[in-house]
């Protein structure tokens, strides 16, 4: 069997558009000009028919209805879920873990500063539903059901705004996952959160397949530009895709793989299929896909 992956959602923090904006952007989209996108999430199987969630959006509900392959049954309660592993701690992306409470046996790999951070939470789904908590960055990787073999690696040091403290500061809070079918060896790079390029990542991209990236910011200042206020990418801890050091300079050096951008801001002109942004990054020969769009390497 192939790997498979479905991009659930492929919007940042807040979707797309998002509820208290009324950039250009947003504006078209709400007219229907521009088509809407759900937070950012994903799912990955080896086999099709066990999948595991990367990261877990507030959306997550009805993401999982628009997505057969993801349906319940055959019996009254059975899911094809496994699991969710998280690349961080942020809100838009273990919100959506409520959604999944009830469902007995899921096993959700995070790394230490993220589990620790949501302790409370655990506590309440575990109330629900007993579920294994598992540290992502363990020694060796893991394996899943499904017959995929995970390494989790730090690409950022972020700690969300909701953290009253600041436990572990530059700890593993933002990683990415490096995803492998033992079967046929191919390999998907899942970063969909990136503060700063750095070596690793380099050799990640270089042993991939595919890579889905962190195209939340087009250009570092786009959020002054945009909604007129002084937060920007690196407030927020988002590699921006262009200028020095961008990330489209750094996915040059890797032709090889299929390179998507994932987690767009609702402020990116990514969003818009007909603007000089997308006709650029396209010329590289890096995408932008729809929520829904399913891949297969």
């Amino acid at each position: 069997m192939a790997v498979r992956i479905v991009l659930l959602g492929t919007a940042a923090g807040g979707g797309f558009p998002q509820w208290n904006c009324a950039c250009a952007l947003c504006a078209a989209a709400r007219k229907g000009e521009l088509p809407s996108r759900t937070q950012e999430c994903a799912a990955v199987s080896g086999n099709g028919r066990d999948w595991w969630l990367l990261n877990a959006s507030p959306d997550l509900r009805t993401q999982l209805t628009a997505t057969p392959a993801l349906w319940p049954g055959p019996g009254p309660r059975d899911t094809p879920l496994r699991g969710v592993l998280l690349t961080d701690a942020e809100a838009d992306h273990v919100t959506g873990l409520t959604e999944l409470r009830g469902a007995a046996g899921l096993k959700v790999y995070a790394a230490p500063p993220v589990r620790g951070v949501l302790t409370p939470a655990r506590a309440a789904l575990d109330r629900y539903a007993s579920w294994e908590w598992a540290d992502s960055l363990a020694d060796g990787g893991f394996v899943l059901a499904g017959g995929l073999v995970v390494t989790a690696h730090q690409v950022g040091t972020k700690i969300p705004k909701y953290v009253p403290s600041a436990p572990e500061p530059g700890g593993p809070w933002v990683t990415a996952y490096r995803v492998e079918d033992l079967a046929g060896g191919r390999v998907l790079l899942y970063a969909p959160c990136v503060g700063a390029w750095s070596p690793v990542l380099d050799d990640l991209c270089a042993s991939a397949d595919c890579v889905l990236l962190d195209g939340t910011f087009f250009a570092a200042d786009e959020m002054g530009t945009a909604v007129r206020t002084g937060a920007g990418q690196v407030a927020m801890g988002h590699l921006p895709v262009t200028g020095p050091q961008g990330s489209l300079e750094a996915l040059a050096r890797h032709p090889g793989p299929r390179r998507i951008y994932t987690h767009l801001n609702n402020t990116n002109p990514l969003l818009d299929p007909g603007s000089p942004a997308r006709a650029r990054v396209a010329e590289q020969g890096v995408e932008v896909l729809p929520d829904g769009a399913e891949l297969t390497l």
